[in-house]
């Protein structure tokens, strides 16, 4: 009999809460999971988050002033932030938080707009200060800027279109139909996934001029209304003619603003009251606390933060003798009070994000205002339409206004009122519902003869309105006359301040470093003294840590600098002017505290240059010695810390830095030792490289040390003089490695 196939093991018992396919791994692709999950999100953020339209909102901002101005908040009464915040969560359902802050920002408290939406009352911060937080909603309170009549001028005239919000249970406009050029005239930033937006502000004044020129000639030179970026919080622009041009034409490029002071002489201080848009008191103040610090400021006896209900104020506290100016030239380089404006005119354009140049920007709000404004003239044409066919069944029935009241009294049913007056008067329905819907008290011949004495004031105002809609130039001039309105209502002089670039100088005036001679000690232990011959000749003995010893001893100059070597590969740059004179009785700067080296890092050798010339050998355990130009450590910019400053292949055991080629003594462990002329070895532009072979050796055998060979060292120093590489050669009784430096 044929075996019978053997049952499948039925499954085990799931457990209680067992999840199908729990702990199984799934293939996926991941550009289809990127397609499906980011994709969508990314787009979001791009299209109803980040990038502001063309007429300067982001969907936050739109929401806000939208709930605000259905508020009634356009008029003379505030109410408390925290039920604008809460009405607001309607349209925007992002959080309370998410609403005050943009409300925040829109707020003339916090000082960030030209022109700003909120009136505020309270605190709301300062868009200069770092640290000054804002009151919470339920403390402050706002309203609408007048200016914002301009934002929703006509909304009502189907001039833009509206959408449901996110439950459908109201409306919000796309966009708003603002009278003037908002996306220019207000900064506006934002951080999208894969772009972002970054748009200066300019004067309303010279962007509404300039919106007129490009209307009445698009290709009219923009300098000649639009001067400059202009920003709330003053400054002085440097401008320069070809970098502003590129950003006009693409949208793209920078620019710097210097912050402006005022020099106090009685108090011997300078004060700074406009700083760059993109910092803040906090980060200028720290930043000067830290270069005096590092000894890089030496000018500057005290600075504070004075900022009050006045406005911005850092007060700079100098020494006696300072010119003021030309600190100020130095802080420019050194700190953010001088700093750079990168624009990106990025701006969602029929739903595609673009970037544009100014005249491309305007041309586009020209285009999208012109679509307001017809709308808005056919929204009223349609009105006069239907109010015109009204009166006309009005005039009808003025033939004969007892007829009309007969048919009334001698219609049975209701219903048939309307149709019998169509009948009786040659009137459509519209017109015989109206007539129908006259009181009884303007069923006289004064009412009738005045209602319709409008007749004809409504075909004037109607054929004016259709000449309107077939005729481009008179809706320009109609835009025109509202920019013009709005500039004069609300334009405000420059507060930013033009510096030209050909005017100014780059080169901030280096401080001079006295240059003297001095002797410089460093120690085992990585102590490191300056002192001056004079001290020097009246000094005792050196003040040491117990245990250590003077390893270095150089002469050189106060301008020099300092090279230290580190056990771990890395250089770190000072210079000799940076510490202070010292004596022979003090213990001196440590430097690896002083270097800001890495946590254990120990400095090993001490190089002072002046003009980097030379070179550096390295010598490492396995026998190999590295040479490397000095010139290689030289950088153009300050640079305190470089890596890779030699190989880290095998230990190091001594460093050398030489003027010129000289003769080199090594000693290995075995007690060979080996004398070469280090012109042998070419230099090497790399810092990290292994180097050469030196000294052979043999397994289990290390190099122990090696300098710089005198006379005397040795007594026969020929038998030591080998061509690389060499084994070396056994000492003979007598001779000796001498007092050589090692690590």
């Amino acid at each position: 009999m044929p075996k019978k196939k053997k049952e499948p093991d039925a499954a085990p018992p799931r457990a209680k809460g067992h999840i199908n396919g729990a702990g199984e791994i799934v293939e996926q692709d991941v550009g289809e999971t990127l397609r499906v999950n980011f994709m969508p999100y990314a787009m979001s953020v791009i299209l109803s988050r980040a990038i502001p339209e063309i007429d300067g909102f982001k969907p936050s901002h739109r929401k806000l002033l939208y709930t605000m101005y259905k508020m009634g908040l356009l008029g003379s009464t505030r109410t408390k932030s925290a039920n604008i915040v809460g009405q607001t969560m309607k349209l925007n359902p992002h959080g309370d938080a998410a609403i005050y802050d943009t409300m925040v920002r829109m707020s003339r408290g916090y000082e960030a707009l030209l022109h700003p939406f909120v009136d505020s009352k309270g605190n709301f911060g300062k868009f200069y200060s770092r640290d000054m937080a804002w009151a919470a909603p339920r403390y402050t309170e706002a309203k609408l800027d007048p200016i914002c009549q301009e934002l929703f001028r006509d909304i009502d005239k189907d001039t833009v279109d509206f959408v449901d919000n996110y439950d459908n249970t109201m409306q919000e406009p796309t966009l708003l139909p603002a009278t003037f050029p908002t996306v220019l005239v207000n900064a506006n930033t934002g951080i999208a996934v894969g772009m972002a937006s970054n748009i200066c502000p300019f004067n309303l004044q010279e962007v509404c001029a300039t919106a007129i020129a490009l209307m009445r000639d698009p290709q009219a030179d923009l300098f000649q209304t639009l001067r400059a970026p202009d920003f709330p919080g003053g400054g002085q622009l440097i401008f320069d003619r070809e970098q502003m041009e590129k950003i006009y034409e693409t949208g793209r490029g920078s620019f710097r603003v210097r912050s402006r002071y005022a020099y106090d002489k009685a108090q011997n201080c300078i004060d700074v009251t406009q700083i760059p848009p993109t910092t803040a008191v906090e980060i200028i103040v720290e930043k000067v606390v830290d270069l005096v610090r590092q000894n890089k400021l030496k000018e500057i006896s005290d600075i504070r933060d004075e900022t009050d209900l006045n406005g911005l104020r850092i007060t700079i506290d100098l020494k006696r003798g300072v010119d003021p100016d030309r600190l100020m030239q130095k802080l420019f380089k050194l700190t953010t009070l001088e700093d750079s404006f990168a624009c990106n005119f990025n701006v969602l354009i029929a739903g595609v994000p673009k970037v544009m140049g100014v005249r491309e920007m305007l041309e586009e709000w020209t285009a999208f205002r012109i679509e307001c404004v017809r709308r808005r003239v056919y929204f009223d044409l349609s009105k006069c339409k239907e109010k015109l066919h009204l009166l006309l069944g009005l005039q009808a029935i003025l033939l004969d206004i007892d007829k009309a009241i007969r048919i009334v009294r001698e219609t049975d049913e209701e219903a048939e009122v309307v149709p019998n007056l169509m009948i009786g008067f040659g009137i459509d329905q519209v017109q015989a519902e109206y007539v129908a819907e006259i009181r009884l008290r303007h069923l006289n011949r004064e009412y009738i003869l005045k209602r319709t004495a409008e007749v004809a004031d409504l075909q004037k105002e109607i054929a004016e309105l259709e000449s309107i809609l077939a005729s481009r130039s008179k809706v320009k001039s109609i835009i025109i006359r509202e920019l013009e309105s709005t500039a004069q209502r609300y334009g405000q002089p420059r507060r930013t301040r033009l510096l030209f670039a050909d005017e100014i100088g780059d080169d901030v005036p280096e401080e001079e470093t006295p240059d003297y001679p001095v002797t410089l000690f460093f120690t085992r232990e990585g102590y490191f003294k300056k002192i001056t011959a004079q001290s020097l000749r009246m000094s005792g003995e050196q003040k040491l840590k117990e245990g250590d010893a003077v390893a270095q001893q150089v002469e050189s100059g106060n301008a020099a600098d300092l090279l230290f070597f580190s056990d771990r590969g890395q250089v770190y740059k000072l210079k000799v002017s940076d510490f202070a004179d010292g004596r022979a009785s003090v213990l001196g700067e440590y430097i690896p505290a002083r270097a800001q080296m890495d946590e254990g890092e120990r400095a090993v050798y001490m190089a002072a240059v002046t003009d980097y010339a030379g070179y550096m050998l390295f010598f490492f355990e396995n026998g190999k010695v590295a040479k490397v130009d000095m010139s290689a450590y030289q950088t153009k910019t300050n640079r305190r810390k470089l890596i890779g400053a030699y190989s880290d292949k095998s230990p190091l055991v001594a460093a050398l830095y030489l003027q010129e080629d000289c003769e080199v003594l090594l000693t290995a462990s075995s007690g060979r030792m080996l004398l070469f002329h280090t012109g042998v070895i070419l230099p090497k532009a790399t810092r990290n490289n292994q180097g050469v072979q030196a000294m052979t050796l043999k397994k289990g055998q290390r190099l122990l040390s090696a300098g710089v060979f005198t006379d005397g060292l040795v007594q026969n120093p020929a038998r030591y003089r080998k061509k690389l590489p060499a084994l070396g050669s056994l000492p003979e009784a007598g001779d000796t490695a001498g007092e050589q430096m090692t690590l």
